[in-house]
């Protein structure tokens, strides 16, 4: 059955640009009001995507937070609960992205690649799940943005990949230990943003060997979040939003 999204409420993290910015946008098109969080991102970034948001007609509030520490999980959450009386839709878009071969990694590498791709989601699903269960009837969906280093050897981004692989096994873990009011859902991006500094003519290039033939959107991710947050069937699903690229 689909869900009617009017007036949910969304914790998206990362969510000021690149993905998370459209994953925002697409969630507010559907009626869902957001918390926007952002760590690292310019203040005039930040105050274009809520600007962007509200112009759906939706509630969007702004919290930044560093989510490698436990007092920045706290924020996000004393600002849900000063904006919001409910919870509906965890998104764990936020990512580091260090290029590292498994040796070349040190310790803080791992650490800091571990806080934020793997531990923080693990911190705010221990904390989404019981402010979901308390909505009447009790439900709420946690969506996990991976990519194919959580299914592949990306081995020149060992320690992240790895990270993304664990962040899997969260989804599988929420998804089978507490349904059926609490859904998890897990998307794996293909090539739907070009790097930055990468020449459009190799980003083209790479897209020819896709089946689909062309590159994705960071678009094409955030229609994926809302369909899975809408259908409530959907659970325990890994969803390649990638064209067809991890066929080939």
């Amino acid at each position: 059955m689909r869900i009617d999204m009017t007036d949910r409420v969304a914790i998206v993290t990362g969510a000021a640009h690149r993905v998370g910015r459209a994953i925002v946008l697409e969630l507010a098109r559907s009626g869902v009001h957001i918390l926007v969080h952002s760590f690292n991102a310019p203040d005039d970034v930040v105050k274009a995507t809520l600007r962007d948001v509200k112009s759906e007609g939706v509630e969007a509030y702004s919290v930044k937070a560093d989510i490698r520490q436990p007092q920045g999980i706290d924020a996000i959450f004393e600002a849900l609960e000063a904006h919001f009386s409910r919870l509906d839709i965890l998104v764990n878009s936020a990512s580091n992205f260090q290029r590292r071969m498994l040796l070349d990694v040190t310790l803080d590498d791992w650490r800091e690649t571990m806080d934020t791709n793997l531990t923080a989601p693990f911190l705010l699903t221990q904390r989404a799940i019981p402010l979901m269960r308390a909505n009447t009837p009790a439900s709420g969906v946690i969506i996990n943005i991976c990519d194919r280093g959580a299914v592949d050897p990306w081995v020149e981004f060992a320690h992240h990949g790895i990270s993304k692989a664990g962040l899997l096994a969260l989804t599988k873990v929420t998804a089978a230990g507490y349904g059926p009011d609490i859904r998890a859902n897990a998307i794996i991006p293909g090539l739907v943003l070009k790097p930055d500094g990468m020449a459009e003519a190799r980003w083209q290039g790479l897209a020819q060997h896709v089946p689909a033939g062309r590159p994705g959107t960071a678009e094409d991710v955030g229609r994926a979040v809302v369909y899975l947050a809408s259908e409530d069937y959907l659970t325990g699903v890994v969803l390649n939003v990638d064209g067809g690229d991890s066929l080939v």
